[in-house]
């Protein structure tokens, strides 16, 4: 069969045909008796919608008793387990799991706090929060109070209210008035006088922040980025940078994102993970266009020359 003809039945079995008995029954079938078929479970969970992926899930259970996450836990295994059971998540289910593991036990992973909270739409926030309350019955911004501090906590605490303007309006007044506010609250003054970046950043629309970062560069001769580089340290530079480049590119940031996790010896399969799962149904489209703008290669290509065995399969379909 040519590939072009598998496509089309791929996609036409993906969203006309889909059939949930069908599926349930194909899983159950690749988990049972000696061996795995992990090709099935490929060629399901990669080319369903997250939807469909709930109610394969729902029927699975109905029909055999069991949980198809435990049972695919029992069967697979490594970075191809971690990223079939994101893909049985919904993609706020899977970023609330990821909070919850960065900030349990000792010590916080900061770094996923940042990614995941500084990435979102307020629909996205707000979803996150009700997962995280309904998986784990605890409340994400109490966590996030108790496990952060000090200026860091403040901003974040301000990106969870899911308050930002999402409009398409640009105000060029308050674009000027917004650049220097932030002048005048970081250059000199850093560290005392956070609350104009959390206000601006946490709560403008984007295509505003994109106009106060223009009028900052106009004012002060200095690009927003150079300036937080300067003046911002630690977690919360980080933060402020994240904000940034969201704003400014939030499909090239990811891209960014991918080729970073990827580049030199080693691989941050963790990020592939979360970005290919909880992009695919968003953004990954843009996402790939960027990476191949930005790296001249295509994303396919890199990630099959930096993973292996089903958790490649199983990427590279994601990103057909």
């Amino acid at each position: 069969m040519e590939v072009v003809n598998m496509k089309a039945a791929k996609e036409k079995r993906s969203h006309q045909g889909f059939d949930v008995d069908r599926d349930a029954k194909k899983l159950y079938k690749a988990c049972k008796g000696m061996g795995t078929d992990e090709a099935a479970i490929i060629e399901i969970l990669s080319s369903r919608t997250s939807d469909q992926r709930q109610q394969i899930k729902q029927k699975y259970k109905a029909v055999y008793g069991k949980d198809l996450d435990e049972v695919l836990k029992g069967e697979l295994s490594g970075n191809f387990e971690k990223a079939a059971l994101a893909l049985l998540d919904r993609p706020s289910e899977y970023a609330a799991r990821q909070l919850r593991k960065a900030m349990k036990g000792l010590g916080t992973d900061e770094a996923v706090l940042i990614e995941i909270l500084c990435t979102r739409s307020n629909k996205e926030i707000v979803a996150i929060k009700e997962a995280y309350q309904r998986l784990f019955d605890r409340s994400l911004e109490s966590d996030v109070k108790d496990d952060t501090s000090g200026s860091l906590r403040k901003i974040l605490v301000a990106l969870l209210q899911a308050n930002r303007d999402e409009g398409n309006d640009v105000d060029k007044e308050l674009a000027g008035q917004d650049a220097k506010d932030l002048y005048d609250a970081g250059e000199g003054r850093w560290g005392t006088d956070e609350l104009a970046f959390n206000e601006v950043l946490a709560k403008r629309s984007l295509k505003q922040l994109r106009a106060t970062f223009q009028a900052y560069q106009t004012l002060m001769g200095k690009d927003i980025e150079e300036a937080i580089e300067d003046e911002a340290s630690g977690d919360l530079k980080k933060t402020y940078l994240t904000l940034v480049r969201c704003a400014r590119d939030l499909e090239g940031y990811f891209a960014e994102s991918l080729y970073k996790a990827m580049k030199g010896a080693g691989t941050n399969e963790e990020t592939l993970i979360q970005i290919i799962v909880t992009r695919a149904e968003v953004d990954l489209k843009g996402i790939k266009a960027k990476f191949q703008e930005k790296y001249q290669k295509s994303l396919s290509d890199m990630v099959r020359s930096d993973t292996s065995g089903d958790f490649q399969k199983l990427l590279v379909a994601l990103l057909h």
